[in-house]
């Protein structure tokens, strides 16, 4: 394996983070015309340390991957001009990226490495419209490479990384082999601010585009989901007026 490392990351086009998410009418998903987008936080962190493995001059290329409709070359524009060499964007038409699961996005990004020569692949832990946390780990079983998941230190160590993983009870140190799969935890970094020049040399970046057909992706959903809901309205709390009071209270709601 040749010195630099070849690195792709992923990123999601999501609602952004400040935005109150509202449920549609037909309780078919959440409304999403004409809310804020922005990219998902933690690809942001994903990105960022791919750039700073290049410019500890571990890596010789960064490439952004983002799968979903036209508007996410936006994110990936954004990518481009925080530093990203090159993207490539599938094109998934809007009806078809609302059935899209994590398992069609791990197969489209391991065929991706496989075509693109990629020698390590970061990603973010999980998006904040889904929560579903599966990605990373299908990739790297897709692939049958290692995986690091939750990584808030990554290491490189000869043709290992050590990566330092958050877990319940603390932090746990493991080496992995490369090529590898990581997924970004909150506290890996600190994402940088995109500055004007560079967004305007991002402009004349590459970004290449492609469909599923092409790659070979059955893009055929194997979930349906059923109904979406807003959560229940939390009753008010009672305030109490001594300690013999809130255990009454307590024993009254059969606590």
């Amino acid at each position: 394996m040749s010195a630099g490392l070849r690195i792709m990351v992923g990123v999601k086009r999501v609602i952004d983070y400040a935005v109150k998410i509202r449920v549609n009418p037909a309780k078919t998903g959440v409304v999403t015309q004409g809310v804020k987008h922005s990219m998902n936080p933690f690809d942001e962190i994903a990105v960022e340390e791919a750039l700073r493995l290049k410019e500890k001059k571990l890596a010789t290329e960064v490439v952004a991957v983002s799968v979903g409709p036209q508007q996410c070359q936006e994110t990936l524009r954004t990518a481009l001009a925080l530093g990203v060499d090159r993207a490539v964007h599938v094109e998934i038409d809007a009806a078809k990226y609302e059935e899209m699961q994590p398992l069609h996005v791990s197969k489209i990004l391991s065929k991706l490495a496989t075509d693109e020569k990629v020698d390590l692949m970061i990603l973010g832990k999980q998006a904040i419209d889904d929560d579903c946390n599966q990605t990373a780990q299908m990739t790297a079983a897709l692939l049958d490479w290692s995986q690091a998941t939750f990584a808030s230190k990554i290491e490189k160590q000869d043709s290992k990384l050590h990566v330092t993983r958050e877990i319940d009870g603390g932090l746990e140190t493991i080496e992995v082999n490369l090529p590898s799969v990581i997924s970004a935890d909150l506290r890996l970094n600190e994402p940088r601010y995109a500055t004007l020049p560079n967004i305007m040399k991002a402009k004349k970046k590459p970004l290449k585009k492609l469909k599923p057909d092409e790659l070979g992706i059955d893009m055929t959903p194997r979930q349906k989901i059923l109904k979406v809901e807003d959560p229940p309205t939390r009753s008010a709390g009672v305030k109490v007026e001594s300690v013999e009071d809130l255990v009454s209270k307590l024993q009254e709601k059969g606590f």
